[in-house]
């Protein structure tokens, strides 16, 4: 019996690292390796074990498990930013961020996801708009944006507008309008059309402000044109 115990001693090390090495994908994987898992920054991996990269998983809203791809909370971090940053991502998971647009088109391909896009005034309001399909295309094709399925949270529906356009940043114009660079005249990086209904990216402001046109964080169908939101938030997770 003694020597049982220790020849398996010996091959636990063993049998260990031979077993598989699940690696979560978003934060619907990370919930159902353990469904205690509280909303946090947690680690995922899109296209792989080399592709480590922080998240902030939402395991509250709305039956929980969305995945935030974008997050803005105080105006800590520049989001007029060009296109690599934008491509691979900026900010820090725990705030202010940008997951990236390569990681964000390798995840839409590999599951079927909705979009839940959260948002707060300065007077103390909520909102959300959801959309049923959500995914982007590859880096040749502008990382454009298929959206559809709208259910209204309040917010209204300014999304939709931008389904079919390319991803523009500063130096990277790929939107429809023919007069106007779009994210240097708004000072953001979007899916911009003729230029936008919702510029989540823009320049964080403190709620009304016109000194400058529709420069900041705006969902037009909630709050108009000028009026700047205090938080956005724009999360995905799979279809169920």
């Amino acid at each position: 019996m003694k020597l049982v115990s220790v020849v398996l001693l010996l091959l636990a090390p063993l049998l260990i690292s031979c077993q598989q090495l699940v690696l979560p994908v978003d934060c619907s994987d990370i919930y159902q390796n353990d469904n205690s898992r509280p909303s946090g920054v947690y680690t995922i991996y899109p296209i792989g074990a080399t592709s480590a990269v922080q998240v902030y998983c939402d395991m509250d809203s709305q039956g929980g498990l969305w995945m935030v791809f974008q997050r803005r909370l105080d105006g800590t971090v520049n989001f007029y930013r060009g296109w690599d940053q934008y491509k691979t991502g900026f900010g820090i998971a725990a705030g202010e961020y940008w997951l990236g647009l390569e990681s964000l088109y390798h995840l839409t391909q590999r599951k079927r996801y909705e979009l839940l896009v959260d948002m707060e005034d300065f007077e103390g309001n909520a909102a959300f708009a959801r959309y049923s399909s959500f995914s982007i295309k590859t880096e040749c094709d502008g990382y454009a944006l298929n959206v559809s399925g709208f259910t209204d949270g309040g917010a209204g529906d300014s999304l939709s507008p931008h389904n079919g356009q390319k991803f523009s940043t500063f130096d990277k114009e790929q939107d429809s309008d023919v007069a106007r660079h779009c994210a240097r005249t708004f000072l953001g990086a979007f899916w911009y059309n003729r230029c936008f209904l919702a510029n989540p990216n823009g320049v964080y402001r403190w709620g009304f402000d016109s000194t400058l046109f529709a420069v900041g964080v705006e969902w037009d169908t909630w709050k108009g044109d000028n009026y700047s939101l205090k938080t956005i938030s724009m999360k995905i997770r799979p279809v169920q």
